[in-house]
């Protein structure tokens, strides 16, 4: 069954170029001009979507908005962002909201074409693999030392001050609340909450730790909470009793 690509986008003479090579690779292609659209689609139960390739720049709702609400109804689509904004806080919003790939535009086509069979690809692996042991139930609200997430209203309280999580943070989060006292390493990181190729060369996962420290730490310079271990990855502890990165480390 061929793969079927929602592309987004309202240049459309773009978005029909788009539309033409990718049928030409043998892909089912549906073409939206607008974010409304875009989202009515991606979360049609009539209509399975295998990627999207989004613009961000779309009327009625922006790419990112677009984005951030299929990650919210629980959707891991491929989505890969298309963007003529080019700053370094584009890309990383792109990635906030649950992007997994961020083209600026102009592109060459094949350097699309080819991120999209990767995408494509990861996607199919990541389906066909027994899902990592989970703990039973749904996780909605988790509180632990002085800190209350609601992974439903996005809603976190830190030593009793309201703070903003980004859909990232909160799936980081989750996933190592939920992984507990296992070691985790920086592929695993990569392709279980991010849906990237693990084997990526990218600091995405070692800013969003330092954001994460941030939050959830007493103090950052000795975490008790997500500790380091040297050479493997990274390890979440609820309750510390004591327990420091440095000790995760070997170090004294």
């Amino acid at each position: 069954m061929k793969s079927h690509i929602l592309v987004v986008e309202d240049e459309k003479h773009l978005g029909v170029g788009i539309k033409y090579n990718l049928e030409a690779e043998n892909y089912r292609v549906t073409l939206v001009e607008d974010g409304p659209s875009a989202l009515r689609l991606a979360m049609s139960e009539s209509e399975k979507i295998d990627l999207i390739v989004l613009d961000l720049m779309l009327p009625g709702m922006s790419g990112y908005t677009v984005c951030e609400s299929i990650r919210d109804a629980g959707l891991n689509t491929p989505v890969l962002m298309l963007s003529a904004r080019t700053l370094a806080e584009d890309r990383t919003r792109g990635f906030d909201v649950g992007a997994n790939q961020y083209m600026s535009k102009p592109f060459e086509l094949d350097e699309l074409i080819s991120r999209i069979k990767n995408l494509l690809q990861i996607s199919k692996n990541n389906g066909s693999q027994n899902p990592r042991p989970k703990p039973a139930g749904n996780l909605s609200e988790i509180q632990f030392a002085e800190i209350q997430v609601n992974f439903q209203t996005h809603q976190a309280t830190v030593r009793g001050e309201s703070v903003r999580m980004t859909s990232k943070e909160l799936r980081l989060l989750r996933y190592f609340i939920e992984n507990e006292g296992r070691v985790i390493s920086r592929n695993e990181l990569l392709t279980e909450v991010w849906n990237l190729s693990g084997n990526l060369q990218t600091r995405a996962v070692d800013q969003f730790i330092a954001r994460l420290r941030k939050l959830i730490e007493p103090d950052t310079t000795a975490p008790i909470h997500l500790l380091t271990v040297r050479d493997a990855g990274y390890r979440f502890v609820m309750s510390p009793n004591g327990e420091t990165d440095n000790e995760a480390n070997g170090r004294p």
